[in-house]
Order: C-alpha cells, then sequence, then structure tokens
C-alpha cells in the first residue's frame, strides 16, 4: 500500500511537471494493485493449506482485506485518466 501512495504522489506531481507520463504512472499502480492482490491470495491459500479448521469468515475477511490493494490501485488509474482526459487539448 505503501508503494501505491508513492506512486499517486507521482501521478500528481507528474501532473503538473511531466504530463505526458500521467497514464503510465496510473498503469503502473493498476499493475501493482493486482501483483499485491495476487500476493495476498498466495498469502491466504498458505493460511488455508496450514490450518485445516478456518472458519468461512475468516477467509472472507483474509478475501476482503486481498481485494483493498487492486480497487486502489483501481482507482489510482482513473485518476490517471481523468487527469489526461482534463489535460488533452480542446479540439
Amino acid at each position: 500500500m505503501t508503494l501505491l501512495t508513492i506512486e499517486f504522489i507521482l501521478l500528481i506531481l507528474a501532473a503538473w511537471k511531466a504530463p505526458a507520463w500521467v497514464k503510465e504512472l496510473g498503469l503502473i499502480a493498476l499493475i501493482s494493485g493486482i501483483l499485491y492482490m495476487l500476493l495476498g491470495a498466495y498469502q491466504i491459500c498458505d493460511v488455508v493449506a496450514h490450518n485445516q479448521g478456518l472458519s468461512s469468515s475468516v477467509i472472507a475477511g483474509g478475501i476482503k482485506v486481498m481485494l483493498i490493494p487492486s480497487i486502489y490501485g483501481g482507482l489510482i488509474y482513473f485518476v490517471s485518466l481523468v487527469m489526461r482526459i482534463i489535460q488533452k487539448p480542446r479540439i
């Protein structure tokens, strides 16, 4: 999550200093969020494999926490697209 926050700050700075990098930084944030989601899924599978008696509410809570980075990365990507639309020259 810290890396995603740093990417969001870089996105805001790029909108001011280097507008051509806005969409690319948004894509990096989206891919980072998906990567963190996959790492969370791996950790959930590891915990389930070692603990046979887990309740479904514990697993559902882990899945809910696993989805947070992908949602955050998607929001950063959405902000980058909005910034890109605002910065585009009008015809």
